[in-house]
């Protein structure tokens, strides 16, 4: 089991790094006391698979010793739990301005106590737990996406897949709510006006053959894999699917046999492809 501890600075985004962890399919719980530790682990590892990737939220609230969390996270070790430390850190006038924006108390500050005193003791309290950190992120500048970049590279394996969904779909049913990018392939030839081909669709063969015959589509199925290979590498740095909607007039014949062909396109670039044809029964 994988047990990541997010800790740091109190402002410096632990709590959004949570949520990234989260959505990379880590199961995530906030401010957990140190000697629970090894016994939640436990319990994590009782379930036999069910929790593999964890992510607890540690800061000053939860760590009154550091002392105690080196010994709860040796503990770990021995549990055969793979343990890794994050740490956030953001300079001083960052985590200042945040505070006031926020206007919540820092965990560390007292009545009448100024908060830049209480930042500078949090991080001096911190400085064992940083030492020992797999993995410093400064978040001073770091907007969302930059974020979780910074987070994927650190804690995603190098050779995470991107995943790309196809979709295929009628123009008069309307767009894919869902689709990111969207390609019209009504300029090409219709089977519809085939009397052989009009009750099939785009996954027939005969379809698909009318559809490329003429080389027209197979350029421009070029020219779209060719966009996705100049896009997908900066889709990348800060989300892990993509959804790319084919539309042609009904969605039963050109979108359906160029979705095809484009999905699999993309499975010989190692990436995670689902294709959907959303209209192709209608």
């Amino acid at each position: 089991m994988e047990i990541l501890i997010i800790t740091g600075l109190s402002g410096a985004g632990k709590t959004r790094a949570a949520d990234i962890c989260e959505d990379l399919g880590y199961y995530c719980v906030d401010n957990l006391p140190t000697a629970l530790l090894p016994r939640f682990a436990a319990l994590c590892l009782a379930t036999h698979g069910r929790y593999e990737r964890v992510a607890l939220v540690m800061d000053a609230r939860s760590v009154t010793r550091f002392e105690e969390l080196a010994s709860a996270l040796d503990e770990l070790r021995t549990l055969d739990c793979q343990v890794h430390i994050l740490y956030l850190e953001a300079d001083t006038p960052t985590l200042l301005r945040r505070y006031k924006e926020t206007r919540r108390p820092h965990p560390l500050g007292g009545p009448g106590q100024p908060i830049r005193e209480s930042i500078e003791r949090e991080r001096e309290f911190l400085a064992p737990l940083r030492d020992r950190a797999d993995f410093i992120i400064q978040t001073d500048s770091a907007p969302l996406n930059k974020l979780k970049a910074k987070i994927c590279a650190c804690i995603q394996p190098e050779d995470r897949r991107f995943a790309v969904n196809v979709v295929s779909f009628g123009y008069k049913r309307g767009l894919p709510p869902e689709a990111d990018l969207v390609f019209d392939v009504r300029c090409l030839p219709n089977p519809y006006y085939e009397p052989d081909l009009q009750e099939l669709t785009g996954l027939d063969g005969p379809v698909a053959d009318y559809v490329f015959r003429n080389g027209n589509a197979q350029v421009l199925l070029d020219k779209i894999t060719g966009m996705l290979d100049f896009l997908l590498p900066l889709y990348q740095a800060d989300r892990d699917e993509l959804t790319v909607a084919i539309g042609c007039t009904g969605g039963h014949h050109r979108s359906v046999a160029v979705a095809q062909a484009l999905a699999q396109a993309l499975e010989d670039r190692r990436l995670i492809v689902s294709v959907l044809h959303r209209d192709v029964e209608q």
